[in-house]
C-alpha cells in the first residue's frame, strides 16, 4: 500500500502539514546551554569557583528536556517505531561518549561538586541529542 493510501486510510495528515511541538528548538536550546555550562566550568577548573551558574544551567536544561519529553509523548499519531529504533542506537553511542568524558574528568581529579554538575550536564546531553536525532528522523516517517 502506498504512503498516500496509508495517510488517507488512517486519516493522518501529510508529514508536511502535521502540527508538532517545538521539540527541535528546545533540544537545540538545551544543547547550547549545556555547552555554555560545560565551557564555563572547564574554564574555571581546577580552581575553586561558585557553582551557582552551572547548577542553575543544569536545572534549566533538565526542565527543558523533561518538557520536551512530555510534549513529544502527547503527539499522536507519530512514527514511534522509527523514533525508538533511531533513539536507542543514538542513546547507546552518546552514553559511551558521555561516559568517556566523565572518566576524563575523574582521571583529572575534578573535585566532587564540579564533577557532579559536569556529570549531570553530560547525562542531559546524552539524552537530549538522541532525542533530537530520533525526532528528526521520525517526524518525516509515516506513522
Amino acid at each position: 500500500m502506498s504512503d498516500a493510501a496509508l495517510v488517507t486510510e488512517h486519516k493522518v495528515p501529510p508529514v508536511t502539514e502535521r502540527k508538532l511541538p517545538p521539540v527541535t528548538e528546545l533540544a537545540i536550546t538545551t544543547i547550547a546551554l549545556t555547552v555554555v555550562g560545560g565551557i564555563y566550568m572547564a574554564s574555571h577548573l581546577p580552581k575553586h569557583f561558585s557553582l551557582a551558574f552551572p547548577i542553575a544551567d543544569v536545572a534549566v536544561c533538565g526542565a527543558l528536556v523533561a518538557a520536551n519529553l512530555v510534549m513529544l509523548a502527547r503527539v499522536k499519531p507519530f512514527a514511534w517505531r522509527t523514533f525508538f529504533l533511531v533513539g536507542k542506537w543514538a542513546l547507546a553511542a552518546y552514553a559511551v561518549i558521555s561516559g568517556m568524558l566523565v572518566y576524563t574528568f575523574a582521571r583529572d581529579h575534578t573535585p566532587a561538586g564540579p564533577m557532579t554538575v559536569l556529570a549531570l550536564m553530560l547525562v542531559i546531553w546524552a539524552v537530549d541529542i538522541p532525542l533530537l536525532l530520533a525526532f528528526t528522523v521520525a517526524r518525516y516517517a509515516t506513522p
